[in-house]
């Protein structure tokens, strides 16, 4: 997933002004420690009904783009 733009926001009184999904509380940041901690994303979205797979995508996205300084997130 390319366009996560309109599901990455970032808010500065929003955790911190930490990347979210869709204006929720959880961030990317949260995303990437379940998936490093073994999570798979059925996990993730068993656990998270809030969330969608496009949303998990996109939080692996905008990391690989922050990794190479190539992101972009709604404001």
């Amino acid at each position: 997933m390319k366009d996560y733009k309109h599901i990455i926001t970032i808010e500065p009184g929003k955790r911190g002004g930490k990347p979210c999904i869709r204006g929720m509380r959880i961030t990317v940041s949260d995303i990437l420690g379940w998936l490093a901690s073994g999570m798979t994303v059925g996990d993730i979205l068993a656990d998270f009904d809030e969330l969608n797979e496009n949303d998990i995508y996109a939080a692996l996205s905008y990391a690989a783009d922050r990794e190479n300084k190539i992101y972009q997130a709604a404001v």
